[in-house]
């Protein structure tokens, strides 16, 4: 396969079609805008934020995205991510929590 051929490829198969649920990258603040109390590792870099939606316009993974939020917001920012999982938890159980959960249930006569 030719040069030219694979990044025609390449670049068709990072192309993300419109309604296409996606992640954008988004800068809130350069690291320059960061406020000065904050400790010096978090001052280097940007303040971002991570925003999942609909994508509005086909686009290629890396370049400017437009998105509509669930609920309706438009937003612009890099293209990440193509079917983005879900991969937040809430941690491990609090067995303090199970326990008082269990005692209440009894108090209130459920099981």
């Amino acid at each position: 396969m030719t040069t030219a051929k694979k990044d025609l490829a390449q670049s068709v198969e990072l192309m993300v079609k419109k309604g296409s649920f996606v992640e954008i990258r988004r800068v809130l603040l350069e690291p320059s805008e960061r406020a000065e109390h904050l400790p010096e590792e978090t001052k280097k870099v940007p303040f971002e934020a991570r925003i999942r939606g609909l994508l509005l316009r086909d686009a290629r993974l890396g370049e400017e995205a437009e998105i509509e939020t669930r609920i309706g917001r438009i937003v612009r920012g890099t293209l990440v991510a193509e079917d983005p999982p879900f991969t937040y938890g809430f941690g491990k159980p609090v067995r303090e929590l199970i326990d008082v959960s269990r005692e209440l249930r009894k108090e209130i006569g459920q099981s």
